[in-house]
């Protein structure tokens, strides 16, 4: 027998069982008894809509067994608000939920509870294991516009990057914590990247600086190449201004001596911008040829927007 049909607790319910299409069904799910009984409980709850304590451990108890069940996770929400817990309880039990499952979404939809700030900590232990977790990023960006948390992320952010300049998700959020403030949701979207005159032009210098650097330590690392063209697109300056900047990295009459592919790519566009073509197809060409081989078909799309030639095998 199982757990729920042995309980007093659950003696006045009816389970409802899975309905598969009948008797001999076509292609039936491989539920284990355990969860295929819990499942009928909660069939059963959920066709009285009943509200209590039992229906909210039923829950848990299903949430353990198949942490993506969407539907039992908004019924859950539903009880928490009806029965008024207290859902700073609830977050700490979210919290062992999470560690155990954390690639999983409906865990992350269901924090969006303004209630503490003193999610941050324990964001920082998840991403101690997976610092590239989507979910995660996707909670901490919420919780610092919801509590206005610019001034103090931005610390945390860099202390990221200094451990890892190569974290990209670090990057992308960098570019949130400073870009996001400055701007209404509602209105428009920091994706844009257009020239921005209510972003205040000592931080676009500050951001172009801490790039440079980041750059320096790493030159191979595409991340903060990307991010340096997006705050120049920000401040409405054209990549040729870092041009003498991008050539440190990848000299053209110095073929042997390229230490960032990313910089050619940038030399490229630099080139382009002051329409010396030919320059910037022999940019693209050593990308094609030499330093990214692997996306030649790219680079040689490149050039014949230029009206040049591909690169031969």
């Amino acid at each position: 027998m199982g757990k729920y049909s042995d309980s007093a607790e659950w003696e006045d319910v009816i389970p409802i069982p899975q309905d598969d299409g009948g008797p001999n069904p076509l292609a039936a799910i491989a539920y284990t008894e355990e969860y295929s009984e819990v499942m009928s409980y909660l069939r059963a709850a959920m066709a009285k809509d009943e509200k209590s304590d039992r229906a909210l451990r039923l829950t848990e108890d299903i949430i353990r067994m198949n942490p993506a069940h969407y539907t039992v996770w908004l019924y859950r929400a539903d009880m928490l608000f009806m029965l008024q817990k207290d859902l700073l309880q609830e977050l700490e039990w979210l919290n062992t939920i999470s560690l155990k499952h954390i690639k999983n979404f409906q865990i992350w939809y269901s924090y969006h509870n303004p209630q503490t700030v003193k999610e941050t900590a324990f964001l920082a232990l998840m991403f101690t294991k997976d610092a590239k977790n989507y979910h995660v990023w996707s909670y901490r960006q919420w919780l610092v516009r919801h509590f206005s948390l610019w001034d103090s992320e931005l610390p945390y952010i860099e202390s990221l990057l200094q451990s890892d300049v190569r974290n990209n998700s670090a990057w992308n959020h960098r570019w949130f914590v400073v870009f996001a403030r400055h701007t209404d949701p509602k209105k428009h979207s920091i994706k844009k990247g257009d020239a921005d005159s209510e972003v205040p032009l000592e931080i676009l210098e500050r951001e172009i600086e801490y790039t440079k650097a980041a750059i320096s330590t790493a030159p191979q690392n595409q991340s903060p190449w990307s991010y340096l063209r997006g705050v120049l697109r920000k401040k409405g300056m054209g990549l040729v201004e870092l041009k003498g900047f991008a050539e440190q990295y990848a000299d053209l009459e110095k073929e042997d001596e390229v230490r960032s592919s990313h910089a050619l790519d940038f030399l490229a566009d630099v080139y382009a911008e002051e329409e010396h073509k030919e320059r910037s197809g022999k940019a693209l060409e050593l990308l094609a040829r030499r330093y990214d081989p692997i996306r030649k078909n790219y680079w040689d799309y490149r050039r014949s927007l230029l009206g040049l030639e591909h690169v031969g095998a």
